[in-house]
């Protein structure tokens, strides 16, 4: 699978189709847990949010320079505080709070040519291409969306 500026882009439309379609589940549905013990369709859902402003805020300002990459956020806590909101909101509220997230991280993305996408930058000690983050960050999203469709079916 190749693993470009145009794969990347692609993803983050697909993704917003998907939380689209999200909306025609039954409250029971969203408030299914993706596994005993875990947390709830709407919960999974609304942890992403944060971490798409995270980036969109935290990373894409630094990606293209040489500075340093602010420090990440304390991962449990940020994932408590998103899980707690959306257990609390309406899923049109969690589900609009994705798209706009997403969005917005799309349009900043689009812009940036594709020698940009090959540009390498450091987290701690690792050393990877934005393409290599932004994979990565894919890859989360898939994981998730697999869990969810484990559960609800669509």
């Amino acid at each position: 699978m190749q693993r470009d500026k145009a794969y990347v882009i692609k993803h983050y439309k697909k993704s917003l189709d998907w939380i689209n379609n999200l909306r025609g589940l039954s409250e029971e549905q969203w408030r299914t847990p993706i596994a005993p013990g875990k947390w709830s369709v709407a919960e999974v859902i609304g942890h992403l949010p944060p971490w798409d402003m995270f980036v969109l805020n935290h990373r894409v300002p630094f990606l293209l320079t040489d500075e340093r990459l602010p420090k990440g956020p304390d991962v449990a806590h940020l994932n408590t505080m998103a899980a707690k909101k959306s257990r609390e909101q309406a899923m049109e509220e969690t589900l609009n709070d994705f798209i706009s997230t997403r969005r917005q991280l799309l349009q900043t993305i689009q812009q940036w040519t594709n020698e940009q996408w090959q540009h390498s930058f450091k987290i701690g000690q690792s050393e990877m291409t934005i393409i290599d983050y932004f994979v990565g960050l894919i890859n989360h999203d898939l994981h998730h969306f697999s869990q969810i469709q484990n559960v609800i079916h669509v």
